[in-house]
């Protein structure tokens, strides 16, 4: 506890927080009048942590869509416990760190999800073609606190720091203006969240690497591959009874599945065989992911200043979803996507225009001739069906929407994965 309240792992952790830019919590109160009132009541404060004695406020309960439908529970904070749940996380982390399993990849320094899916690549291509896909039922509500605080005194030989995160856990959530006392779980939204997530897992890790099996799990979503279906379906069978009777968590039957990989998704990605290899994968993305993609893009193609404060927005959404799945082949997807973005681009202009008069004399001032760009200024089709026509095509041509500032899918994709350069011996 004396790390964990030392002046400077706590200014660290204001850092942290702030840089985060997170929401305030149930005292409504943002980072700045927080850090104030902190400063006025630091020894305060610090004696409270040092002597046991500190007692977290109840989280804002928040309820966010899930993007396969349904909605996922959050648990957001006060400032000032996100801050000492970052300084408690800062000190316990190295010490974790050690006990986590190689095949685990989410929520810890220096992994990411693209190295969790090119272990899944990996591992089919070395002849494990078939996966146990385990889907956890509301991990994070469920994760049992007695398990939990005794994992956790395995290692933490202070007991004020138990107490600390018992109190974080069972702190309550205020949804509709009642509190509701929290007897599982640990809410997604506060800092240490992440941590004892990969904690509470490890036993599972551990037991699937003394059975000898190939996995790659981030957070709660973990693949399990084999070399048979017959395997898969014990192996279903097996970690099922594990997690529901040692760990106390609910496995969701319907979602989870044993069998081919081809196609099913984890963390966006799908693997695809490839047509000239048999036997041997690539990685796609998923339908489902390219599917909210575009409602995005919709949604932001539909408002705006202008064309150029849309094109400012655009690249900021398509930059962060071309940087998420670069691991990815999908240069045939991008370069359709580009041209349906292209499309909507023009038909925001369209509606910009508006009226048939002003239609026409952009047309002809982005060179259209007069009898071509009479007819399609007039046209009663609405705004979408005009971006096919041959005038909105040859006045905002793709250099032309180039111009205003649109990077590519194919741009942003080549940026992130240049071409192999043969070196000159």
């Amino acid at each position: 506890m004396e790390l964990i309240a030392n002046r400077i792992n706590i200014s660290n952790a204001y850092l942290r927080v702030r840089r985060n830019h997170g929401s305030h919590g149930i005292d409504g109160r943002s980072i700045d009048e927080t850090i104030d009132d902190m400063k006025r009541r630091r020894g305060e404060i610090l004696e409270s942590l040092l002597q046991g004695k500190y007692k977290a406020t109840p989280v804002r309960g928040v309820e966010i869509p899930k993007p396969n439908g349904g909605t996922r529970q959050l648990g957001i904070p006060t400032v000032q416990d996100r801050i000492i749940q970052q300084a408690v996380h800062q000190i316990l982390s190295p010490l974790f760190e050690p006990q986590f399993s190689d095949s685990s990849y989410g929520f810890r320094p220096g992994r990411s999800a693209h190295d969790a899916v090119e272990k899944t690549r990996n591992l089919y291509n070395q002849g494990y073609c078939y996966v146990v896909d385990i889907d956890l039922s509301k991990y994070f509500d469920t994760i049992n606190h007695d398990l939990l605080l005794e994992m956790l005194r395995r290692t933490i030989k202070d007991e004020r720091v138990i107490q600390l995160i018992k109190s974080f856990l069972k702190s309550g959530m205020m949804k509709d203006g009642v509190v509701v006392e929290t007897e599982a779980g640990s809410p997604q939204g506060g800092n240490l969240s992440p941590l004892l997530s990969n904690i509470y897992l490890t036993p599972f890790d551990k037991e699937l690497e003394a059975r000898g099996h190939k996995f790659a799990r981030y957070a709660d979503d973990v693949n399990i591959y084999v070399k048979s279906r017959r395997a898969a379906i014990r192996v279903m069978q097996s970690c099922t009874r594990f997690l529901e009777r040692t760990l106390k968590l609910r496995v969701n039957r319907e979602k989870s599945q044993a069998g081919s990989p081809i196609g099913i998704k984890f963390l966006g990605y799908t693997l695809q065989e490839c047509s000239q290899t048999l036997g041997v994968a690539q990685l796609n993305v998923h339908p489902k992911p390219i599917e909210r993609f575009k409602s995005k893009i919709r949604a932001i193609t539909r408002r705006g200043d202008s064309i150029k404060e849309v094109i400012k927005q655009l690249n900021q959404a398509l930059t962060g979803w071309v940087n998420y799945y670069r691991k990815a082949s999908m240069t045939p997807l991008l370069k359709s996507l580009d041209g349906w973005i292209r499309r909507r681009i023009r038909m925001l202009q369209w509606r910009y225009w508006k009226k048939p008069k002003t239609r026409y004399k952009e047309l002809i001032k982005l060179g259209v001739g007069c009898k071509r760009a009479y007819a399609d200024a007039h046209s009663s089709k609405g705004a979408w069906a005009p971006t096919r026509s041959w005038s909105m095509h040859h006045a905002m041509t793709n250099t032309y929407i180039g111009s205003l500032g649109y990077k590519t899918l194919v741009s942003i994709y080549e940026r992130f994965n240049p071409p192999a350069v043969n070196s000159v011996l």
